[in-house]
């Protein structure tokens, strides 16, 4: 069964995307916003579209006994290339794995809005890699082109609290390395 933010993958992108597993010639840098921008001195390496969930948990509010609020949980998606192949995975940590087992973590640096009704576009600097391979030597990861995955606007109250919700969305995760 083919996942339903295939096509749109396909459509939205095709011919934009390398191949995340393999490590080819620097690609254009993509526009975004400056607060997400890739600071200079760094190359986009390779790209995949992230397709799959986001969970949101229903917590009390912080300092705010009574209230309640959909907090974000983690991520659980595929990495997929141009050819809408596996290439990866991203789940919590922040994570993003290479089918060749090397990963990278990484720390929020700033965000900037996406479009109605869908998460914000990021930048992400990278902790050193872990594992040898696609994922080696990524210094920063920007999310754009953001489709979905906003907190859930079911019902958040004293009675669903510790419920999860999973969130379809999907973006485009360029993986940025030092240019040399």
């Amino acid at each position: 069964m083919s996942h339903p933010f295939t096509t749109i993958a396909a459509i939205a992108i095709t011919g934009l995307l390398s191949a995340c597993s393999t490590m080819g010639p620097m690609m254009a840098t993509p526009a975004a916003p400056a607060a997400v921008t890739a600071p200079a001195g760094n190359k986009v390496a390779m790209m995949a579209v992230g397709a799959g969930d986001l969970t949101y948990e229903c917590r009390v509010k912080a300092a705010m006994p009574g209230t309640f609020e959909w907090v974000f949980a983690g991520p659980n998606a595929l990495l997929l290339d141009k050819n809408n192949a596996t290439v990866g995975k991203y789940y919590g940590g922040p994570t993003w794995e290479s089918n060749d087992g090397s990963k990278v973590t990484g720390k929020q640096l700033a965000v900037a809005p996406g479009t109605t009704g869908a998460i914000p576009l990021q930048l992400v600097q990278a902790a050193p890699a872990m594992g040898s391979g696609a994922m080696t030597g990524v210094t920063y990861i920007q999310r754009l082109n953001t489709v979905g995955g906003v907190a859930p606007a079911d019902v958040c109250n004293e009675a669903a609290v510790g419920s999860k919700k999973l969130v379809k969305y999907q973006a485009d995760y360029y993986f940025y390395k030092a240019a040399m």
